[in-house]
């Protein structure tokens, strides 16, 4: 039987083990409470007596979710991703936003079905909208893009159709050294210099009219012509542009009527090299050996 003092400081009792106990429950008393047990002279808190031990443990107890090893909550992955994902579409031209929203999406709703498992439904949401906002701008980057890269392939056209005069040029070269250093005739050059070029490709200007086997011409006014004869090299016309057509040959007359890159038309020259010209510079070219 205990003696105990209450929380108007007076004495009560005595009360016995099973009715602490259930004051404890109820809250009427709590661990904190002095009690003096029956026959002592010394007053104690009821959560130093081992009578009460039990219930000491249950109430330092960690809470039911932790005490059955529950973890605190995880951050998820994908809405980390979802808002990674966002950011770099400053840098992909809005492209990752596209993946980005569709994670932050699917995050929020794993986050949502988790019961508390998962967390970082903030994150989820922020990869939502900075992925849409660059799929907004998505349009406006292309816009941008498509100019630049609509150049980019204007200028490899005409980097590969320098490269093919000056093959052609190549190959007329060395069609001279085996035939006493005579030009080809006009009437076959295709036909006869075909075997020094590597690709029937060479024929072809990428921006020509692929249905075409050929996009340039022969100076008709060389054919036949010895190199070593050809008093200016460096400004006498050997391949130019033209409409297409296979062993086509001729002079001025044959040279398109629109440059195919741009402002300019590719020319190569007796001596090897190739230029483009501009519309004014046609006038500057020479046709006679």
């Amino acid at each position: 039987m205990y003696k105990i003092i209450g929380a108007d400081g007076k004495e009560y009792g005595p009360v016995s083990t099973e009715q602490l106990r259930q004051w404890l429950g109820e809250g009427r008393v709590s661990f904190q409470t002095k009690v003096q047990a029956e026959g002592s002279s010394n007053w104690q808190t009821i959560g130093v007596l081992p009578e009460f031990a039990a219930e000491l443990a249950a109430n330092a107890a960690p809470p039911p979710s932790l005490a059955h090893g529950a973890m605190p909550p995880k951050t998820s992955g994908l809405a980390i991703t979802s808002l990674i994902l966002g950011i770099l579409g400053l840098f992909s031209c809005g492209l990752t936003g596209l993946v980005g929203l569709v994670l932050g999406i699917v995050a929020l709703v794993k986050i949502k079905n988790s019961q508390g498992r998962l967390s970082g439904s903030g994150l989820a949401i922020a990869g939502i909208v900075v992925s849409g906002l660059f799929l907004l701008m998505l349009p406006i980057f292309a816009a941008m893009l498509l100019p630049a890269l609509a150049s980019a392939k204007e200028r490899a056209q005409s980097i590969n159709c320098v490269n093919n005069v000056k093959q052609l040029g190549l190959a007329a070269i060395i069609y001279a050294d085996d035939h006493n250093d005579m030009f080809p005739p006009a009437a076959n050059w295709c036909d006869v210099i075909q075997t020094n070029i590597g690709s029937s490709k060479v024929f072809q200007c990428p921006s020509g009219d692929q249905g075409r086997r050929c996009h340039y011409a022969f100076n008709a006014r060389l054919a036949g012509r010895e190199t070593k004869k050809i008093t200016n090299p460096a400004t006498t016309v050997l391949f130019f542009e033209a409409d297409g057509g296979w062993n086509l040959s001729g002079d001025r007359e044959l040279m398109l009527k629109a440059p195919r890159h741009r402002h300019v038309f590719v020319v190569g020259f007796v001596d090897g090299h190739v230029e483009m010209v501009s519309e004014s510079g046609l006038n500057n070219l020479r046709w006679e050996p």
